[in-house]
């Protein structure tokens, strides 16, 4: 039986991309850390993309979490900034699934409804249930992005041993059995 299961929650964005990491020892919650990487300041997409990976290794590599949660893309009207969505989404999906960590992806409604009982919560309603979910004195950061990163992770715990909604990968040959489109 495993003491102590580490999850990192990543919030995918091209202006800001949110971390959140949490330990479960014996069913209790506790937040490790939180982050933000602010992107708006890089030059272009491509940049912030090789940022995005290296920050998701890095995260990987220091806290060297047993289970990656990504929030889905949403469905949005502008297909420009769904498809820059999707590239950060891949790019910190390929960076787990370097370092063989099993993925999952939750949909924004999905995490809100397991966070706060409302699909619709606002960001706001997020992090203040996940202050109180994690005995947090106060929020420590100033971007709710890294909250919903945060959110991602304590959805995934909450899910853990369910699988609607979500889809999990254990490595490239997992990915690719389920995606058989994406393999050209």
């Amino acid at each position: 039986m495993i003491s102590e299961k580490i999850i990192l929650g990543i919030d995918p964005g091209t202006a800001i991309m949110g971390f959140g990491l949490i330990s479960v020892k014996k069913g209790k919650m506790e937040m490790i850390s939180i982050h933000e990487l602010i992107l708006k300041k890089y030059p272009n997409h491509e940049t912030k993309l090789k940022y995005i990976f290296d920050k998701t290794l890095a995260l990987i590599d220091e806290f060297h979490p047993d289970e990656v949660a990504l929030e889905a893309p949403f469905y949005g009207k502008n297909v420009q900034s769904m498809l820059k969505l999707g590239r950060a989404q891949g790019v910190a999906m390929a960076a787990s699934l370097y370092r063989n960590i099993p993925i999952t992806e939750y949909s924004p409604k999905k995490i809100k409804m397991a966070i706060t009982g409302n699909g619709n919560a606002s960001k706001e309603q997020v992090a203040g249930m996940l202050q109180n979910l994690l005995k947090l004195k106060e929020f420590p950061t100033k971007y709710l992005d890294a909250s919903d990163g945060l959110a991602v992770a304590v959805c995934h715990h909450f899910n853990s041993g369910t699988i609607a909604d979500t889809k999990s990968y254990s490595g490239w040959e997992s990915f690719l059995k389920q995606n058989p489109d994406r393999l050209k």
